[in-house]
């Protein structure tokens, strides 16, 4: 008959198998508090045992999952075995909010609690927000900050929600000086839209250009969901959330002004190679030559100037409503307003729209200095006169309008509405790849629609100009004749002296109406009042 090992010796036989398999520990000594059935030990599932061998095998992971499967519990139970098992490990848990964090050292401390005796160390910090044992090792939970981590020896950093952090750039950056040197990170996330730090890093993880294994869990790994499950998440949340919940997909998730599921149908129906590229940087792009029987409108943003964003304008040809040409670059503001004028002229005088802000007012100057003679003009009251206000003094015309398009308070609302309302309806003609690249990452942020963070947006709210004017389209000569009446009150006879950098229309008894034609004589107008 053969002897029976003692108590101390099964103990210690038992101490070594947690510590050399974590699926072990955690199916036979982590409990979890389940949300249906309560108290229970935690069964791992195929897949999570799967995703428990990379964590082990792989310093970086990016883990891009459909909600509800266990990932965050079983980063738990990973964090405590190592605890457990490793001395001095320090795991730090960052969350949008300091409330998420603490859910992860929330689950580490249940667990811990409900081991046996023998598992467990004495505690020297155990609070909402940290646990800390006598090895050395400990978790904390810190809300997301630019310096979260900066200060930390992290042997092992968790982002949750990754995609919903705005700083998380400036986070990973801090903590990656400390990570550098043998720490690890895990990165949790379900998808959140395009262009943030979790859709890149998952990007170049799945390319192979940084060091994070990406792991991807939609919906289907779970054993114990089918199609009607995912059916109901679609009845619940509605097609958008449930696909961003459920399935994994960028493309579908997040806040943006227009749903991708739009955006694919334009890349797949119209978008195309310009026909032509000019410019020294080949940045003015060309589908469609001037046609002399169509009517077109330029609209411009101008750039700050200081090199993070750039100047862009779109060629619109009204009657179809269709962009037949686009400019984005950085060009000096009066190589702009030249650049500008000479498109304009060449699509049959194009109405020329230039937004009237800061550098925009530069670019104006020089379309006035140039008599440029179908320069848009907006009322003044649509602007914020603050400390501008004697400078738009100098430009306003007498009848209470200022040369240029105002972007502002009042009418940016109505641009965002309407750029939005044509691109929803199919009413709009867009060829660009790199308007429609924009148009993905132009999201809604705090109630206003804008670039997301290290994008730009200049095509899209210069293109948003364009469609906010196209409901006065057949009126754009309308605009025209509107202001060259109202110059005209009080005039009775003879010709007005024609004044420096804009024309003004004349009358002589019951002539013609003319303007300066620049070189000596006089242009017809009677186009312009029918």
């Amino acid at each position: 008959m053969s002897e029976q090992p003692d108590l101390k010796t099964l103990i210690r036989q038992e101490y070594i198998k947690c510590a050399s398999d974590p699926v072990y520990f955690m199916k036979k000594y982590y409990w979890i508090q389940h949300p249906t059935r309560g108290r229970t030990q935690f069964n791992l599932y195929p897949f999570q045992e799967k995703v428990l061998t990379i964590f082990q095998n792989n310093s970086y992971n990016i883990v891009n999952k459909s909600r509800q499967l266990g990932i965050s519990t079983l980063v738990g139970a990973y964090t405590l075995w190592l605890m457990l098992f490793q001395k001095d490990k320090n795991v730090l848990c960052i969350a949008t909010k300091q409330e998420t964090a603490k859910n992860l050292v929330t689950k580490v401390k249940f667990g811990y609690e409900n081991l046996p005796s023998w598992l467990k160390l004495k505690t020297l910090e155990n609070n909402k927000l940290s646990l800390k044992l006598a090895n050395g090792s400990q978790v904390k939970a810190v809300s997301a900050a630019s310096d979260s981590g900066r200060s930390e020896a992290v042997s092992l950093l968790i982002i949750d929600e990754a995609a919903f952090i705005d700083s998380i750039e400036e986070i990973f950056a801090s903590a990656q000086q400390t990570l550098a040197t043998g720490g690890g990170c895990i990165a949790i996330s379900t998808p959140y839209g395009t262009g943030n730090w979790f859709h890149k890093t998952w990007n170049k993880a799945e390319a192979k250009e940084n060091s994070f294994v990406p792991i991807r869990l939609p919906w289907t790994v779970h054993p114990e969901r089918n199609q009607l499950w995912r059916d109901q998440q679609t009845a619940d949340l509605g097609v958008r959330l449930a696909a961003q919940e459920c399935d994994c997909d960028f493309s579908t998730s997040g806040d943006t002004a227009i749903e991708p599921e739009i955006l694919n149908w334009y890349i797949e129906t119209y978008q195309k190679d310009p026909i032509e590229k000019r410019g020294i940087d080949g940045n003015y792009w060309i589908w469609e030559h001037p046609d002399f029987s169509r009517t077109y409108v330029v609209t411009a943003d101008v750039a700050r100037g200081d090199g993070k964003d750039f100047s862009a304008f779109h060629v619109i040809d009204v009657d179809s409503n269709t962009q037949v040409a686009e400019y984005r670059g950085q060009l000096g503001t009066r190589d702009y307003g030249n650049f500008l004028i000479g498109v304009a002229a060449e699509y049959n005088d194009a109405l020329l729209v230039i937004e009237n802000a800061t550098y925009g007012w530069d670019v104006i100057q020089t379309a006035i200095d140039r008599s440029y003679r179908n320069l848009y003009y907006s009322p003044k009251s649509d602007m914020a006169l603050t400390n501008v206000e004697m400078y738009l003094d100098r430009f306003e015309n007498g009848n209470g309008m200022v040369p240029g398009f105002t972007n502002s308070l009042r009418t940016r609302p109505l641009v965002i509405s309407k750029l939005v309302s044509y691109i929803h309806e199919r009413s709009v003609t867009i060829q660009s790849q790199r308007l429609l690249e924009e148009l993905r990452t132009f999201i809604w942020k705090n109630g206003k629609a804008q670039a997301m963070d290290g994008y730009n947006d200049d095509l899209v709210l210069s293109f948003g100009f364009a469609m906010f004017l196209r409901d006065t389209s057949l009126r754009f000569r309308q605009t025209g004749i509107d202001l060259a009446r109202a110059s005209l009150d009080g005039i009775n006879s003879g010709y007005m002296p024609v004044k420096t950098n804009s024309y003004t229309p004349h009358n002589v008894h019951n002539e013609p109406w003319t303007m300066d034609d620049g070189m000596g004589g006089k242009e017809n107008l009677g186009w312009l009042i029918g």
